[in-house]
């Protein structure tokens, strides 16, 4: 019997003992100590810094009924802590065989060097018992960590063979709204890894997210068949309960990190320093009858500790995102932990096309960069350019489709004599440049892609591919090798992409993430940009969110501004900070300019979608 199936036995049969009495919160706060690596407040754990944490954490002791804990919270709250927590009780008083679900491959790495390996090494119940890394035994990885009487094994949701390789008393499920929704076509990975613990009477389950969007968000649905337990705080005044609720913060006039409470009872105004009090002496209440089996936390971040997010930054952050649908969904989903109900009406390629201005022949005052983005076809290259300003408000600043055969290398030469040109300015600075493009590699000449990329590195010119799905990123952390021209190769999410750019083209006044388009934009353009559609399917009784157009209709227009917005995401992952950039060039003064030249209006329209701008002349 070889090592591994041996320790695997061990961890089976282990699973079969009475377990101890010890509640998770209590070993805790008697062995768990955090380290200087993956803390900000290194030292013994104190499940009194963040109370709400203890009746989670006692919900997965072994003395506890419930079978499945969802914890559906913001973000500041220590809830990847609570599941260290009981990961560390786990392998000390109570081994079996542990599954922990990441995200992706990608993330259950990182997520095991930072955040596991910390907790292991920090506190020294956990260092005596898990085995010590072998250079030629594979009992502890990155990925498996073997200990007396158990195993922890760390996979992706992405990973069909990760989440079918063993059976598992303990299932650790993290940030699962996401996952995939379908993972190698073997179903919903959430129902997959649940289907690992089937031969385990006295299972655990851990569930924790962020939500994202109503009617897709996993962590809500989990939610609303548990228990529905929300946190109540006295209020230091009147001492009535309250669930701690966004409409009470309020602020002074124009001083938003300043922000306090209101008791929603005696309207008394409650400082920030009360908090602790409140977290101290709250309690959760069920809301729902639930099945005894599964427990539901809802917690947003209003309820952050004391020095980790106050109610005055949580102000701030509302008033910087507010006016742009995009970023104002993230602030609900990680601050309140509420979904977000996407606006249900279809975009008007029309009435878009009624929004056009009349540019000047310089950059409008407002651009800061410039991005493109490249969309590869079988008889031409088309491209789109696209100035970005303070919080992300864009310009369509150059449409143009090259035509030729893209195995070839004259389009490639037009297209490179494209990404170089300078564009002047309304305002005395430089010319600009093109900061970044990305160059779609899915599916034509994709070799001649990773030709064109592979020398252009160091103008960020960039090969990208799309991914649709829930979760993906717009920008990825970091490229991919793995392809035949062995470039790195950007994976962008397109379907959070299209999200974000469908939010923006509903906004009707200019300003934070606000599109404005030139006169030369024809109806076609239009068309294309609005050609896709939200539709859900089923798979394997699991709702599937993606993007379609109709038979015949053409989307090159929206997937060349995808691919600029992915770029922008790529300068902005390099360290662009692009309103520090609009502060700078908002002080510096506007070129003179003759009526004359100031009124002429860019490009022409001879040609149906091939825009001839001065610059690219």
């Amino acid at each position: 019997m070889s090592e591994t199936a041996r320790l695997y036995n061990e961890a089976f049969s282990q699973g079969l003992r009475p377990d101890p009495l010890l509640l998770v919160s209590q070993w805790a706060d008697r062995h768990r100590v955090l380290s200087s690596v993956s803390s900000s407040e290194p030292g013994p754990w104190r499940t009194a810094r963040t109370p709400y944490l203890r009746e989670v954490m006692d919900c997965l002791s072994p003395s506890s009924l419930v079978e499945r804990v969802v914890f559906m919270s913001g973000s500041q709250l220590g809830k990847t802590e609570a599941g260290l927590c009981w990961l560390g009780y786990t392998i000390h008083q109570s081994p079996g065989p542990i599954l922990m679900i990441q995200p992706s491959l990608e993330m259950a790495k990182t997520y095991s060097k930072q955040r596991l390996d910390p907790l292991i090494e920090a506190s020294p119940v956990l260092r005596d018992l898990v085995r010590e890394p072998r250079a030629k035994d594979s009992g502890n990885t990155v990925l498996s960590k073997e200990f007396n009487g158990g195993i922890l094994r760390i996979t992706g949701a992405n990973s069909a063979a990760g989440l079918s390789s063993m059976p598992v008393r303990f299932l650790f499920l993290d940030e699962v709204d996401r996952y995939p929704g379908d993972v190698d076509g073997e179903g919903d990975p959430v129902a997959l890894a649940i289907q690992r613990t089937a031969n385990f009477a006295n299972r655990k389950v851990l569930m924790t997210s962020s939500p994202t969007l109503k009617g897709f968000s996993r962590i809500e649905a989990a939610f609303e068949e548990s228990d529905q337990r929300h946190y109540w705080v006295p209020c230091p005044f009147c001492k009535q309960e309250q669930v701690l609720e966004w409409a009470q913060v309020h602020w002074p006039e124009g001083e938003r990190e300043r922000a306090y409470y209101v008791c929603i009872h005696c309207e008394a105004v409650i400082p920030e320093h009360h908090k602790g009090w409140m977290l101290e002496n709250g309690r959760w209440i069920a809301a729902a009858p639930g099945d005894g089996l599964t427990a539901g936390f809802h917690l947003s971040s209003l309820y952050s500790p004391l020095g980790w997010i106050s109610w005055g930054q949580i102000a701030v952050e509302h008033g910087q995102v507010y006016r742009d649908p995009p970023r104002l969904k993230v602030w609900c989903n990680t601050k309140l932990a509420q979904s977000w109900e996407e606006e249900a009406e279809k975009l008007d390629g029309e009435g878009l096309m009624e929004r056009r201005e009349m540019f000047g022949p310089l950059l409008p005052a407002g651009i800061v960069v410039l991005t493109a983005g490249v969309d590869v076809q079988d008889d031409r290259l088309e491209i789109e350019v696209v100035g970005w300003g303070r919080d992300e408000e864009s310009w369509s600043v150059d449409y143009r489709i090259i035509h030729g055969d893209p195995s070839g290398p004259a389009v490639w030469q037009d297209l490179d004599n494209l990404l170089k040109k300078p564009f002047p300015h309304v305002r005395q600075v430089p010319d600009l440049h093109i900061r970044a493009a990305a160059v779609d590699t899915g599916g034509h000449h994709t070799l001649a892609v990773y030709a064109f990329c592979r020398t252009r590195q160091d103008r960020r010119i960039w090969a990208i591919k799309g991914r649709g799905g829930m979760g993906v990123p717009i920008w990825p952390r970091r490229p991919s090798r793995n392809n035949k021209g062995r470039v790195p190769l950007f994976i962008v999410g397109v379907d959070s992409a299209k999200e974000s750019i469908y939010s923006r083209l509903r906004l009707t006044k200019s300003g934070p993430g606000y599109c404005h388009f030139p006169m030369d934009r024809d109806a076609e353009y239009f068309r294309q940009l609005t050609a896709e559609r939200v539709t859900t399917r089923f798979h394997k009784g699991h709702p599937i969110r993606e993007w379609k157009k109709r038979d015949g209709d053409r989307n090159e227009g929206l997937d060349c501004r995808v691919y600029s917005l992915a770029s922008l995401y790529g300068v902005l992952a390099m360290g662009l900070r692009l309103n520090a950039e609009a502060d700078r060039l908002a002080d510096i003064p506007l070129k003179e300019l003759d009526l004359q030249t100031a009124s002429k209006p860019r490009g022409n329209r001879t040609q149906r979608r091939v825009i001839h701008s001065p610059w690219m002349a």
